[in-house]
């Protein structure tokens, strides 16, 4: 700020404000926007600085030595500026809106018709999960199958079974290869326990491999689901995840065992659009993979794209779905296929009405 109570600026060289030297900052075309730092003194203050206020331009204050981390001061022509203690804190502000300016300028996008899905089916399921476990429960692996079958999302070619000769029965009529899952109480990640046979080839492979289920869990043992194995492909993740605050999230990522170690997410929060369900794709730092790397085809990505639209009216249709897990979901430039999947069902829940929510 100059004696004259103006904010001056001196241009980086070659630019139009350095070639003119000192200049009204809000006034130079070249100007987006403008962060004004103050130190209160004798002849100068916040003041001066909203002054420029007028000039149309977006403007945050940053006065140092000011207790609140943030406030609002009265400006020009009665706006509010916003005033910041540290001039990091300001440049964050103004780059967010920035950000969400951009995002409130894209097209919308559309929420394409499923009339195919069914409601009535993954309703009698949440109900008798509900019924035996009120303060909820997760839901099995076949009932996590249907659940996903109702809703038009593809899944492998599977059985259920809950003896070794329902499991070898199962497995010779899904081919040369078959993968074993168990279905045991209180577990949930299976792999860390042991819970998944893969690649098994015939009778003896299967009967083996149940026995070793029975071994590890016992009476606790409740099944297990006979799947085709899957063909190989790019592993992805996508679910659901009931955010307290603002409602259901849809959550896309890699998946398999990257999904941990990488923490490669985005989400977005339902309803999906087309245009949404395009974006999470794109968004994670994987997408590469996804979309044709070094050589190898790009996937399906339309068909991914379904699946999380999908997966957004189901969190619509059903609130007593707290969170789903696919993962994998196998993607491949001919398609998508679900190979496993976790539900989890509470009650539904009462919200504190004096929370603040988004609907």
């Amino acid at each position: 700020i100059d004696p004259a109570g103006r904010i001056v600026v001196v241009g980086p060289p070659g630019s139009s404000l350095e070639a003119s030297g000192p200049t009204f900052v809000a006034a130079d075309p070249e100007v987006d926007a403008v962060i004004a730092i103050v130190v209160p003194t004798a002849v100068s203050d916040l003041g001066s600085a909203i002054t420029i206020g007028g000039a149309a331009r977006p403007l945050a204050a940053v006065v140092l030595g000011q207790h609140e981390t943030v406030c609002a001061r009265p400006g020009p022509g009665g706006r509010r500026v916003p005033s910041y203690a540290f001039p990091e804190h300001a440049a964050r502000a103004v780059a967010r809106a920035w950000s969400y300016s951009r995002w409130l300028a894209r097209p919308q996008g559309r929420e394409p018709d499923l009339r195919d899905v069914a409601a009535p089916p993954v309703e009698r399921i949440i109900r008798r999960v509900l019924a035996g476990s009120p303060a909820g429960d997760w839901l099995s692996p076949a009932e996590c199958m249907d659940v996903l079958t109702a809703y038009g999302i593809p899944v492998i070619d599977w059985h259920w079974a809950t003896s070794a000769d329902d499991a070898v029965r199962a497995a010779a009529g899904l081919g040369d290869h078959a993968a074993l899952k168990a279905d045991v109480s209180g577990l949930v990640h299976k792999s860390d326990a042991g819970a998944v046979e893969l690649d098994l080839r015939g009778e003896r492979d299967v009967r083996q491999a149940y026995a070793r289920f029975v071994d590890r869990f016992g009476d606790r043992l409740r099944g297990v689901l006979v799947q085709r194995m899957a063909r190989r492909g790019v592993e992805a993740l996508c679910g659901i995840v009931q955010e307290p605050l603002f409602g259901p999230l849809v959550v896309f990522g890699l998946g398999g065992v990257t999904t941990d170690v990488l923490g490669d997410h985005s989400a977005r929060l339902t309803p999906l659009t087309d245009l949404d369900a395009s974006d999470l794709i794109r968004a994670i730092r994987g997408a590469p993979l996804l979309l044709g790397h070094r050589g190898t085809p790009a996937v399906d990505t339309a068909a991914l794209e379904d699946v999380l639209i999908r997966l957004s009216r189901l969190a619509d249709d059903h609130p007593e779905i707290a969170e789903v897990d696919i993962n994998p979901i196998i993607a491949r430039p001919d398609g998508v296929t679900a190979v496993d999947a976790r539900i989890h069902v509470l009650p539904r829940r009462r919200w504190d009405p004096h929370l603040r929510r988004l609907r």
